[in-house]
């Protein structure tokens, strides 16, 4: 039999792992440079999570954890925890997000899985598996942000350093991507008024 609680946490720890795993390797500019017109960078969505790490896991259940504060909770300006200041360093974020993610971890162990936490300026209270199972979905999709970013940088792809859940680049395959979905978008018609 397996444990929920802890198999819920491994997951999220994955995702964590991905996530930090995408800065190896990279100067300081690859790292905090945007690459998508919002502004998606690598180091600022290790900074978002450090935050959210400490407002799911910390301040929910009243175990408070200094921690990078969230634009959408009200507590910063639009967009800043998801971009690192040039006074920011990688280490320090790095790191923030190393000790957010081990008091989260202590919360995890702390409390029963029914345990009724309340997120600051959330309308209801939420149970930790809802907290878990939100923040292993957010820092997945984080996690994925941050592999298309890798992969415009150097082209570096995959869930893990030692082995590779995609294929390695082809240009042929990505050659037979665009000329299917130029043929559709040939094919398709224009809906009728």
């Amino acid at each position: 039999m397996t444990d929920p609680k802890e198999d819920l946490r491994v997951y999220l720890q994955d995702a964590r792992d991905v996530l930090l795993w995408k800065l190896d390797g990279l100067p300081e500019y690859d790292i905090r440079r945007p690459l998508t017109p919002t502004g998606t960078n690598l180091l600022g969505l290790v900074k978002h999570l450090a935050g959210a790490e400490a407002l799911y896991f910390g301040a929910a259940f009243g175990r408070p954890f200094a921690a990078t504060p969230l634009s959408f909770t009200g507590d910063a300006e639009p967009d800043a925890d998801l971009w690192a200041r040039a006074d920011e360093t990688r280490e320090d974020i790095v790191g923030l997000y190393r000790r957010a993610c081990a008091h989260s971890d202590r919360t995890i162990t702390a409390l029963p899985l029914d345990a009724v936490g309340r997120v600051p300026g959330a309308p209801q209270q939420m149970t930790l598996h809802r907290i878990l199972t939100h923040m292993t979905a957010e820092t997945q999709r984080h996690a994925g942000h941050a592999d298309i970013v890798r992969e415009l940088i150097d082209g570096e792809v995959g869930q893990r350093p030692d082995g590779r859940n995609t294929a390695p680049f082809d240009p042929e395959h990505h050659g037979r991507v665009e000329r299917a979905a130029k043929e559709a978008e040939r094919s398709v018609r224009p809906p009728s008024p």
